[in-house]
C-alpha cells in the first residue's frame, strides 16, 4: 500500500516540473538522479531520502520547506 505523504510530494514535484515544463529525463540530469528515481518518487513508490530531496529542490532552484509546502 502507498503511502499517501509519499504520493503528495511526489504529486508536488510531478506539478513543479510540469510548471518548468522540464522532461523527468531533464530533471534527472539537473538533479544528477536516475529517471527511474524521478519516476518513483513522482508515483509516490519509494521513499524520498533526504539527499534526493536537496538535490531535486536545488534542481528546481527552490528551499526544501518550498518544496514540501503542498499547496498547488
Amino acid at each position: 500500500m502507498k503511502d499517501v505523504r509519499l504520493l503528495e510530494l511526489g504529486n508536488k514535484i510531478r506539478f513543479e516540473r510540469m510548471k518548468r515544463d522540464i522532461s523527468q529525463e531533464k530533471l534527472a540530469e539537473l538533479a544528477n538522479l536516475s529517471i527511474r528515481t524521478i519516476s518513483d518518487i513522482e508515483r509516490g513508490i519509494t521513499d524520498i531520502r533526504y539527499t534526493n530531496l536537496l538535490q531535486i529542490a536545488s534542481a528546481f532552484n527552490i528551499s526544501i520547506s518550498e518544496l514540501l509546502a503542498f499547496k498547488m
